[in-house]
């Protein structure tokens, strides 16, 4: 019975007056699920091994869609059979045609191409553009400044700022050395506090351990933790003396001389298309040439606007940077001195009254670190 089946398996794909004939057998099958005997087992073998050996050509066959038993309406010839690719469900009973139709699996539309190809094609030649433009400006910067390393070339010179801009410059670089010199007293004076500290416990403990210098010792113990508390206030005031003119100098200043490079770049971009007007201008005046003209004549204008703009921004950033500075320093100056004054002079009083004068608060021995929620 397990022959009968495959074969007709194969002949349901291969030819169409077969499968018709095929597909309206019924095969009786008793109560204990044996096929019974069929009266036609043996001129339907014989059929069979007929159609194996002088059977249609595969390509000339049908497909049959439908179940087990359907009728000739469902057979649908390979030929018309287009689209994506197909599924076969062979389970018993029946052949089954699983068609991916609707299946969205279409080729690209040409239009959606070209418009991808016009896409590419547009950020290509705007960075062609960009580039472009990057170089003759690289081109025209270095050939000015070039120039005017060799005296060739004339640059556009404004006398009080470049007098102030080279004065914020040589007062940065003494301001850094007193923020250096600042952090090595800071640096130096935190390992003398350090050390009076275990010096003072030193002395602590062998005043209980010594009877006969138990006073000796307790006066020198106590004398070191008083110089300890003390260097720890001051050392409160350097350490805001410092983080002060930190923020002035690697701030401040900084930022005021980023607006100078700026300017200083606005600067060569305008000289050099000045330049580039003033050749085109002395050249002779056919078609070609005034049309370069009247480009360089508007890459002009738009850097000399830019030019002009900076200008400005450095002259104001250098005004309020001076009126910052003389505020700042006027404050840290007097907190310097009443603090190493006070010190020195042994005025614990008069120290803790100048910390609270200018608002610093020390960090209590012992005391735990504020989260994060309070440091906001």
């Amino acid at each position: 019975m397990k022959q009968y089946f495959w074969h007709r398996l194969k002949i349901l794909t291969m030819t169409d007056g077969l499968m018709s004939k095929a597909a309206t057998m019924e095969i009786p099958i008793n109560g204990a699920g044996d096929t019974g005997s069929l009266p036609e087992d043996d001129g339907l073998e014989q059929d069979l091994q007929q159609v194996m050996v002088s059977g249609p050509n595969l390509n000339e066959t049908s497909i049959v869609s439908g179940g087990y038993g359907g009728t000739a309406e469902g057979i649908i010839p390979t030929s018309t059979v287009k689209g994506p690719a197909v599924q076969y469900n062979t389970s018993f009973p029946g052949l089954r045609l699983l068609h991916a139709q609707g299946s969205g699996l279409h080729p690209p539309h040409p239009s959606s191409l070209a418009t991808g190809d016009e896409a590419a094609r547009g950020i290509a030649v705007e960075k062609f553009d960009i580039v472009k433009k990057w170089g003759i400006n690289t081109y025209k910067c270095t050939k000015q400044l070039i120039s005017e390393r060799f005296g060739r070339g004339s640059r556009t010179v404004d006398l009080e700022l470049e007098t102030q801009i080279e004065l914020l410059r040589d007062t940065k670089r003494k301001y850094e050395c007193v923020l250096q010199l600042g952090r090595a007293l800071t640096h130096h004076f935190y390992s003398l506090v350090q050390t009076q500290r275990a010096l003072g416990d030193a002395f602590s403990d062998l005043s209980q351990k010594s009877p006969e210098l138990q006073e000796e010792f307790g006066c020198n113990a106590e004398t070191q933790k008083l110089l300890c508390k003390n260097g720890e206030t001051l050392l409160g005031a350097v350490n805001f003396f410092v983080s002060s003119i930190n923020t002035l100098v690697n701030k401040t200043m900084e930022d005021t001389l980023m607006t100078v490079k700026q300017y200083e770049t606005a600067r060569l971009e305008y000289d050099a298309y000045r330049t580039d007007l003033e050749e085109l201008s002395m050249g002779p005046r056919d078609t070609s040439t005034l049309c370069r003209l009247d480009a360089a004549q508007s890459h002009f204008q738009s850097h000399k606007e830019k030019y002009e703009k900076l200008r400005a921004d450095v002259a104001i950033k250098l005004k309020f940077l001076e009126e910052n500075k003389i505020k700042v320093m006027h404050k840290q100056l007097l907190l310097f001195h009443n603090a190493v004054s006070a010190y020195f002079a042994g005025n614990q009083q008069q120290l803790v009254q100048t910390l609270r004068q200018f608002n610093i608060k020390l960090k209590t021995p012992g005391a735990e670190k504020p989260s994060w929620l309070e440091e906001q």
